[in-house]
């Protein structure tokens, strides 16, 4: 007997009992043991204070006992598995992989709620090692529960004749005194809302009051009665006026000022009361501490009228303004919002006012118009709100682009319709205006149905699913079935109230009932559920997710642990190998995500994200530049930094900072040395143009967004001589070098340009204007005169520039992805990232031939996608563009260019595809990668048919581009993957999660949450093979018996050991259904295709299978039946099981790890030799016996007869033939039968033929 007893590893979250930390071990541990075993059975406990249902998670497996020990740590458990565990688990359970509790190993083992579970190898005793250990936790019950309702709040609107909303609360309580971030929330609305109206409107005129006194003294006048509108509401209005007016005065008056002043006299120009001798002081800064200088000052009563002017101290004087009395003033100051202040009153005749300038933020809409259904007679709310500084104040409401009526729509920031009819039905916008610009809300889509026209259709669309290879129909030989499906648009739904900005719960036309059918594939039948009725439903609204890595553009360094910030909120943090994932809110049009290093090796880098509003997970791959090393400068002095720094070539600008430039936050000027870093992202290194900030677009004064071309943009960081304050600069000159202007037009519409890092939009900073200075350039041999344009600009709170030109040469350039290099448009691939670099005009640059200008990106949809890009109609060759595909992660492949152009594998027919001069990335070199291609773009001529087809449209024709059809001209990337098939008894598109449908077969049984099982196959044989799975109810009531579905996937070769494949199926997850109330432990059946006889099953997974009862049988040697695991067992066990918001990414990732042999890993190259299941042996067979040509040659006259009586008795077997079934590849095993059945036919006729002889 060892001296120590083993415990059962449960942690039991108690008021009276606490183990954390403790070393489970010696005689401490022998009466909590005794306790723990008299409490449980099965190696658990209950918490006896506790009431209420709990739940066990899955298994955790994140460590191996090799180096120190084996470490199930709860931090590291929630870093991989996230929300999976919850914030305080109850109770612990620990098991070794072989399925031994921790009680009874015999091991010195630690445990912990707050920590988790570890394993120590050097405490154990005689030399042993930690077993391989797995964790699991107990969930507490809701530990919250709602108060009683409050008392309803007052009406929402205070209109008469009004219809408004009341509003009542309650609150969540919570049981036990928990930290508020672990409190778990209470299920349901924390407010409930009602209708509430007032009474009718009533306006009615009081009695005339008496007549005013005379206006004036002398000559002319008139006197006023007046009389009062008595109404319960100001839209109500009293007919005729509320005033009348008499003329009065006879006698004529002397010409005089008629403004009347309480103190002083008024000015020269009678605007303004003047005191003599009095003076208002003032002065004007940025928020940043800096004096503003050149600031006008004027007063408030007339804005326009300049008073003075501010120094370059940021001071002012304004003599003659009375100070016993408070005076408003209005100060403007170019790029900076308008501000009004008041200046002190006092009786010493000097008055003081301090102002503050915010720098100038161009609108940008924050709250955009959403797609509205709504019957006839209804009523509907718009909603827009923008942003800025200052904050817009004007709003206009357009329908199909025509602006409507402030005075008839009564409109401010919202758009109220009432007694809506169909006419109206269209597209709205908004505008939001203020004095730094105006910007465009993106177009919403109000739909109004007329009376008595039904909101859905009730007949499905033709929906053809593709069959198995081997199910060819009888009578018409497809491969096709159509099973129906309802299209996913907006209907008008009931909602409890209509006038709300985003309605409550959307509407969509989805399934209302499904039929089972049976479809007859000739040698064997297969189920279906096909959609018969389609209704308006509650729309499925999946989670929309963003993931994606940051690393840098240089070497692919990770951004490990960065900030990640949408607005000035702080959201996530990147992962230690900068991979991260953002939850989108249903409501996001335009994400914009600013990564930030808080170690500060690398520049703070806004990005635009293109988003699937259709839930799923998008993979974008983020690329950061590395933050220049700090250069010292003396504060004092002149100072140039050149910006660009490639090898043997001239730099592409500079930036010039003159002496005591530099200040800190509170405004006082910086003397002494500055560590300045400026990083320049040099178009001429394409590498850099993934790395471009934001997306490269302005916002025009009409507020449409527009697109850039770059010439260069630069990152500044300036900060003391110890590092850590920073500091800014004011008056700073940026010189760009024309020569590196290929494209002389764009000289004259230089700009310099800011990015706002919350918007991800460029605003101008300023122009720029010729200057001659005389430069020595790299490599050259001397000095020389070279032409500069110059523009100025202050670094305040922005830090991210750039030299940019509009460009109006654009066009739209068609790209679609497939799922194979069979380019079937019925396989085309959704959510792919579509990537397009525009490149220079002309070469220029021995080290890079053209340089980039713009960087887009965009997501394909059923149809494909549009890419914005410029174009050129007089050079075909003038503008060029690299294009690259990327889905989860996947780099996809290009049509290929050589060995000879194929106009049906590109997708451009002649001529056209010569004046684009398509070349895949290998086109020139086999050895680089196929996963790009570049083209020219030359603007298409509407006169030329050959170019009116696609692939580049014109950029008034997006909508062209959009709806074109399949067969019209476009480019083409595809997936590079084995021989794969996929069939769903209920039909669902994995690249359009609201197409799911909630019944018994679904594949998928949560439309928020997906989990992918994988089965890793080897194979030993020469040819690679198909393997199927065969997925079946197992003991679920409603599915027992019934098929899921099947998957095929051919075996992948070993390229490192000869005549080996394996093949990572799919197969259906046990666990809840869609109803979450039953678990099926789903069967399943692997059939590889041929001549295969399974030689090995893996042990582990066999013991668990046995240890898990049902057991299936498996009495075939060429097919293997299991009843799928609940739990996530991992590579050990062959199987690979991978949960996800998404289930292409699910997918990916299991299949990666299933590739690559283990649990946390990734490949695309196949390792046969690790974390295998099942191991096949499929040798070819042997042909021992003539062939039939070789009959017919030796004896012709017998084999004849012998093959029409063996006709004739196949014909009878048929009839005979008993029910169909779902059997693996059965067109080939039923031949293999059936011969078999005609040879003993044959032997048994020769054989009585021979008695009866």
């Amino acid at each position: 007997m060892r001296d120590f007893n083993p415990v059962a590893l449960l942690l039991c979250l108690t008021a009276s009992v606490g183990v954390q930390g403790s070393v489970w071990n010696s005689s401490n541990l022998e009466a909590q043991t005794k306790r723990i075993r008299q409490k449980t059975t099965h190696n658990t406990v209950s918490d006896t204070q506790t009431t209420g249902v709990t739940e066990w998670t899955s298994w955790f497996n994140i460590d191996h006992p090799g180096g120190n020990g084996d470490y199930e740590r709860l931090e590291a458990i929630r870093f991989y598995y996230r929300e999976r565990v919850c914030a305080r688990p109850m109770a612990m359970e620990a098991r070794t992989t072989d399925w031994v509790a921790a009680a009874d190993t015999g091991e010195v083992v630690h445990g912990s709620l707050e920590k988790g579970f570890w394993c120590i190898n050097k405490e154990q005793l005689y030399g042993r090692i930690c077993s391989n250990y797995h964790v699991r936790f107990q969930c507490p019950p809701v530990q919250a529960y709602w108060s009683d309702w409050g008392e309803w709040g007052p009406c929402s609107t205070t209109a008469c004749d009004d219809v408004g909303i009341q509003l009542r609360q309650r609150s969540c309580i919570n049981t036990q005194p928990i930290p508020l971030l672990l409190v778990p929330a209470c299920q349901g609305h924390h407010s409930e809302r009602r209708e509430c109206s007032t009474p009718q409107c009533t306006a009615k005129w009081s009695l005339w009051g008496r007549w005013g006194t005379c206006s004036v003294t002398c000559g002319r006048g008139r006197r006023i009665r007046r009389r009062t509108c008595m109404r319960t509401y100001t839209t109500v209005q009293c007919l005729g006026r509320p005033a009348e007016v008499q003329k009065c005065g006879k006698s004529p008056c002397p010409a005089k000022c008629p403004n009347l002043c309480t103190e002083g006299h008024p000015s020269e120009d009678c605007s303004w009361c003047v005191c003599d001798g009095h003076i208002l002081q003032g002065e004007v800064y940025t928020v940043t501490g800096v004096p503003v200088a050149g600031a006008r000052v004027a007063l408030a009563t007339s804005p326009k009228v300049v008073r003075a002017q501010t120094d370059t101290n940021g001071q002012f004087r304004l003599p003659g303004v009375c100070s016993s009395s408070q005076t408003l003033l209005s100060i403007h100051k170019d790029k900076f919002a308008p501000v009004t202040v008041s200046s002190s009153n006092n009786v010493t005749a000097l008055s003081w006012v301090r102002a503050i300038l915010k720098s100038a933020e161009k609108p940008y809409v924050v709250k955009h118009p959403e797609d509205k259904v709504r019957y006839e007679g209804g009523r509907v709310l718009l909603c827009c709100k923008a942003t800025g500084s200052p904050t817009p104040d004007k709003y206009y409401w357009y329908r199909n682009g025509t602006l409507l009526d402030r005075k008839v729509f009564k409109y401010e920031e919202d758009l109220v319709l009432k007694d809506l009819k169909p006419e109206q039905s269209g597209q709205y916008h908004c505008k939001a205006s203020s004095t730094a610009g105006s910007i465009k809300s993106s177009p919403a889509i109000l739909t109004v149905i007329a009376r008595g026209k039904p909101t859905c259709n009730s007949t499905p669309d033709n929906h053809l699913i593709r069959l198995p290879t081997d199910c060819i129909q009888p009578g018409t030989d497809s491969q096709y079935y159509n099973a129906g499906r309802c299209l996913h648009n907006k209907c008008a739904g009931s909602l409890d109230f209509d006038m709300r900005c985003r309605d409550e719960a959307g509407f969509c036309c989805g399934v209302q009932s499904m039929e089972s059918r049976t479809i007859d594939c000739g040698s064997y039948s297969l189920p279906i559920r096909a959609v018969t009725e389609c209704s308006c439903q509650k729309c499925v609204e999946p989670t929309v997710l963003v993931r994606g890595r940051v690393i840098t553009a240089d070497n692919n360094e990770p951004l490990r642990f960065g900030h990640i910030y949408i607005g000035k909120e702080r959201v996530g943090t990147t992962g230690y190998q900068g991979g991260f994932t953002l939850h989108v809110n249903r409501d996001t049009v335009r994400l914009v995500v600013n990564f930030v290093d808080p170690k500060e090796k690398f520049i703070d880098t806004p990005k635009v994200f293109v988003i699937d509003k259709r839930g799923g997970s998008i993979y974008h791959d983020v690329k950061v530049m590395r933050k220049q090393a700090p250069i010292d400068i003396n504060a004092a002095e002149t100072n140039t930094i050149e910006l660009g720094d490639i090898k043997g070539e001239d730099p592409i600008g500079q930036i010039v900072i003159p002496p005591n430039s530099f200040h800190k936050e509170n405004g006082e000027v910086y003397e002494g040395t500055v560590k300045a870093s400026v990083t320049f992202i040099d178009p001429r290194n394409i590498t850099t143009a993934a790395a471009a900030p934001g997306d490269l677009n302005f916002v025009d004064e009409e507020g449409d967004m527009l697109p850039l071309r770059t010439y260069g943009m630069f990152a500044v960081d300036f900060r003391d001589e110890s590092n850590k304050v920073a500091l800014g600069a004011g008056a700073v000159q940026v010189l760009l070098d024309t020569q590196h202007v290929k494209m002389q037009e764009h000289i004259p519409k230089m700009k310099l340009w800011s990015l706002n890092p919350d918007t991800g939009v460029w605003e101008e900073e300023s122009d720029f204007s010729y200057t001659q200075r005389t430069t020595g350039g790299h490599g050259r041999s001397k000095r020389e005169e070279r032409t500069f344009l110059i523009g100025n600009m202050e670094i305040r709170e922005r830090r991210l520039f750039n030299l940019d030109v509009p460009e109006n040469r654009r066009c739209y350039v068609k790209v679609r992805a497939y799922m194979s290099d069979k380019f079937l448009p019925t396989e085309q691939l959704e959510g792919v990232v579509i990537s397009l670099i525009n490149l220079e005009p002309t070469p220029g640059y021995s080290s890079n031939p053209r340089a980039w200008g713009r960087f887009d990106s965009v997501l394909t949809g059923p149809n494909g996608a549009c890419l914005p890009a410029f174009c050129d109609v007089q050079r075909p060759d003038a503008y060029t563009a690299y294009v690259t595909a990327i889905m989860g992660g996947e780099e996809l492949e290009a049509a290929p260019s050589s060995p000879k152009m194929n106009p049906n594998i590109i997708g451009v027919s002649q001529p056209y595809l010569d004046k684009i001069d398509y070349q895949r990335s290998d086109h020139k070199d086999p050895a680089l990668k196929k996963t790009a291609f570049r083209i020219n773009l030359p603007k298409p001529n509407s006169n030329n048919v050959d170019e009116t087809n696609g692939p580049i449209y014109p950029y008034k024709s997006l909508i062209a581009c959009e709806n074109a059809p399949v067969d019209a001209n476009h480019f083409r990337f595809f997936r590079v993957e084995k021989d794969k098939y996929e069939y769903n008894v209920v039909p669902f598109q994995e690249n359009d999660l609201t197409t799911w449908t909630g019944d018994y077969l679904s594949w998928w049984p949560n439309p928020q949450e997906f989990r992918a099982c994988f089965i890793k196959v080897k194979v030993h044989g020469q040819k690679e093979v198909m393997v199927r799975s065969k997925n079946m109810g197992g003991t679920h009531h409603e599915t027992k018996g019934k098929l899921y579905g099947i998957r095929d996937i051919r075996s992948t070769r070993d390229l490192r050991e000869a005549n080996t494949s394996a093949a990572c199926v799919e197969f259906k997850c046990s666990g809840m259904l869609f109803d979450q109330a039953e678990v099926d432990r789903s069967v399943i059946s692997i059939l590889p295709q041929g001549n295969c006889r399974r030689v090995n099953t893996n042990n582990l997974l066999d013991e668990y299978l046995i240890k898990h009862p049902p057991v299936a049988q498996n009495n075939e040697s060429h097919a293997f039946t299991m009843l799928a695991p609940v739990d996530p067992l991992g590579h050990n066990y062959g199987i690979y099981t991978v949960t996800d918001q998404n289930p292409r990414v699910a997918k990916e990732i299991a299949i990666g790890r299933c590739f690559d042999g283990t649990s946390d890993g990734f490949s695309r190259e196949m390792k046969s030799d690790s974390g295998v299941a099942l191991t096949y042996s499929c040798p070819e067979r042997k042909i021992n016996r003539e062939s039939l040509f070789q009959r017919l040659q030796t004896n012709p006259g017998q084999t004849l007869s012998q093959m029409a009586r063996d006709m004739r008795e196949l014909e009878g077997l048929q009839v005979q033939r008993s029910s169909t079934q779902v059997v693996a590849y059965p067109s080939e095993q039923q031949g293999r039968t059936q011969s078999r059945r005609v040879s003993n036919v044959s032997r048994r006729r020769a054989a009585i033929r021979t008695r009866v002889q």
